[in-house]
């Protein structure tokens, strides 16, 4: 029996496969593939939703953290665009997959893990992405904190203002998320232009009131050998990379509602590295000029906010709660609302794993993470990069190199199917992942192989690509040429979406 439809290069269930799955215990609606007419999402929503994500304070003070080790201002956004550029490989090729077949990520890991075993790389996405909703979270309250305080002289008089703050925002956040990445999508929307607006007329009043660029872009590099400078560049790249690694991996939770894959992939491509690095620069020459208008640089903009008079803290306060809910939403709240739910899809609601979620971020105290930049490039961002850049690297080798962009979907959901393998675990996928994990590792242990380390995610994507393609060879779960069948349907065929199931069924 013909099970899947492909039309366009999008692949869906037929509507006789999309009722028999609905029983299994894998299945419910949040985890289902997408229908065709689910594929809704434009080229200018995936723009959108990553202007939206990267106009964002931690963009906005990275370069200044590179600047604080000793780079000058073009190294450090050099640095930032490469590192963006880098990430946006595996960015693309994940996207592939959820463009092409309609699945989320927990969903897609069962392909290289099992489907027990997929709990792994979707937890570990999944605590990584509650450490980024907490610190999101608490660089908002921050910044609401700070400029209420601006505003009201009596608030800091206010027992556990701080607190109120925290648990108001942490709340818009979880009900946000609660919509989904359809209230994702209309969100970044509104979001997008907000901010970018924002940012370029900060920019211009900058540039305006201090008569020029000021003089941080004029301030050499503190290095005086490449060796000294090879030193923080690699860290700080992999802490860049590090930085959207996480949606590397999810990136399917967003391309499965993609209209085509060349809409996802142009919009992307543009979208993230440019909106990063031209972020980063205006981050730069507004504190230089800061330095010019106030006598010192104020790195962070919920500080120089609240200079300002109290009708632009507001406006400037609006702006920061839409940013910072932007990227928690987005990026931080549904991976691991997802993985969470994925762990018993019949009984765990996506709203409770977006609870669950916001409790963890409390757990891993965001506010030790951000008291200095040390603590948040070189321990977080540098350790959960080593961690999610082997999972990254068998999820390209599993579907690039090893099934050559071919599945059978129908086996994802079902409990003793293709991609169940043996024990529910493919035991392969959790040796590329040790193997992976464990060669960087050596270069904390091993003083002369430090390099390991600091290079964790670029190291541990290429060790597990090479470890799980070697590993997979002749594996049973590998449609064979000709073993599964599915019906093509030409452009001119529209499928005839059936208003209970809104899956295409065939009209000849």
């Amino acid at each position: 029996m013909k099970t899947q439809i492909e039309q366009d290069g999008i692949v869906t269930l037929t509507d006789e496969t999309h009722n028999q799955l609905s029983g299994s215990d894998l299945w419910n609606e949040d985890l289902r593939p997408t229908t065709m007419k689910e594929h809704s999402w434009r080229g200018v929503n995936f723009a959108t939703l990553w202007i939206g994500m990267c106009l964002c304070i931690p963009a906005y003070t990275m370069a200044s953290g590179m600047m604080t080790l000793g780079m000058n201002w073009w190294q450090a956004i050099g640095t930032i665009f490469l590192g963006n550029v880098i990430v946006l490989i595996p960015i693309l090729l994940n996207s592939h997959a959820g463009t092409k077949f309609g699945i989320p990520y927990p969903v897609f890991a069962r392909l290289w893990f099992g489907d027990k075993g997929a709990h792994i790389p979707a937890l570990a996405r999944a605590i990584v992405a509650a450490g980024w909703f907490g610190i999101n979270t608490w660089i908002g309250t921050e910044a609401i904190d700070t400029l209420l305080s601006a505003s009201f002289s009596s608030w800091n008089g206010l027992p556990g203002h701080t607190a109120i703050v925290f648990a108001l925002f942490w709340l818009l956040n979880v009900g946000v998320a609660y919509k989904g990445p359809q209230a994702i999508k209309v969100l970044g929307a509104i979001a997008a232009p907000v901010i970018g607006i924002s940012a370029i007329i900060l920019f211009i009043w900058a540039y305006t009131n201090s008569g020029g660029w000021g003089p941080i872009l004029s301030t050499p590099s503190k290095f005086t050998s490449t060796g000294e400078f090879l030193a923080v560049f690699f860290p700080a790249l992999t802490g860049v990379i590090a930085f959207w690694a996480t949606l590397a991996l999810n990136i399917p939770d967003f391309c499965r509602y993609a209209r085509s894959q060349k809409s996802q992939m142009v919009a992307q491509t543009f979208s993230l590295p440019l909106t990063m690095s031209i972020f980063s620069f205006i981050g730069i020459a507004v504190t230089s000029a800061t330095i010019v208008i106030f006598g010192e640089a104020i790195w962070d903009p919920v500080a120089l906010i609240a200079k300002f008079p109290p009708f632009i803290i507001l406006l400037g306060t609006i702006v920061i709660v839409l940013s910072s809910l932007t990227i928690n939403v987005g990026a931080n709240i549904v991976a691991p609302a997802r993985a969470i739910e994925n762990l018993n899809p019949k009984k765990i609601t996506f709203a409770m794993g977006a609870l669950v979620t916001g409790i963890f971020a409390i757990l891993l105290q965001p506010w030790y993470i951000m008291s200095n930049f040390g603590n948040y490039i070189f321990g977080w961002l540098g350790t959960y990069g080593a961690l999610l850049g082997p999972i990254d690297g068998i999820a390209i080798a599993d579907y690039w190199l090893v099934r050559r962009r071919q599945m059978a979907l129908k086996d994802l959901y079902e409990v003793n199917g293709r991609y169940s393998y043996s024990t529910g675990f493919n035991k392969n996928g959790i040796y590329a992942l040790v193997i992976g994990v464990a060669v960087p590792v050596l270069g904390l242990l091993i003083p002369g192989l430090h390099f390991l380390w600091d290079n964790a995610w670029t190291f541990g994507l290429f060790i597990s690509i090479i470890a799980y393609t070697y590993l997979m060879r002749g594996d049973k779960s590998v449609l064979a040429p000709g073993e599964y069948e599915e019906i093509t349907l030409k452009t001119s065929e529209k499928p005839i979406i059936d208003s209970q199931t809104a899956n295409p069924t065939i009209t000849k």
